[in-house]
């Protein structure tokens, strides 16, 4: 430790600037733009679990940023800016562990967001669980 780091207070250590890591999202330039906390709570939100179904979330999310959309900002910018804020635990942490600046737009961001919550491998489940169905016994052809 340097002679200078030994001399700071307490008071030094817990103010010292911190450097924060840029967003994976660079936002395309908006003038006269921000979104509205009442806005915000509308968005749905999406957690990372097993159970959640990606493509319905990003529908709900496309409907309700179509519903924010004011005349001069063009949707997809509305989406990036939005997307953070739906954003909730495991799936949070997802974006941000995403390279700074590596998404500039919005078909870009949802790709990415498909590969990690609806992968190949579950669609290849799927498709496995729907040519492997078998009609029972007893059971009857509209059931089945």
């Amino acid at each position: 430790m340097s002679g200078d780091e030994a001399e700071k207070t307490l008071r030094e250590w817990a103010t010292q600037e911190v450097n924060q890591q840029p967003l994976c999202i660079t936002f395309p330039e908006a003038q006269n733009f921000e979104i509205k906390s009442m806005m915000i709570r509308l968005l749905p939100t999406f957690r990372g679990l097993e159970n959640e179904e990606p493509h319905k979330f990003l529908k709900e999310f496309h409907v309700v940023c179509s519903g924010m959309n004011p005349h001069v900002v063009a949707e997809d910018q509305i989406k990036l800016r939005a997307f953070p804020f739906s954003l909730q635990d495991s799936a949070r942490e997802w974006l941000y562990e995403l390279s700074s600046g590596s998404i500039t737009t919005w078909t870009e961001l949802a790709k990415l967001f498909l590969e990690k919550y609806f992968p190949e491998t579950r669609v290849s489940s799927i498709r496995s669980e729907i040519l492997g169905i078998k009609q029972g016994k007893r059971e009857v052809v509209h059931t089945y």
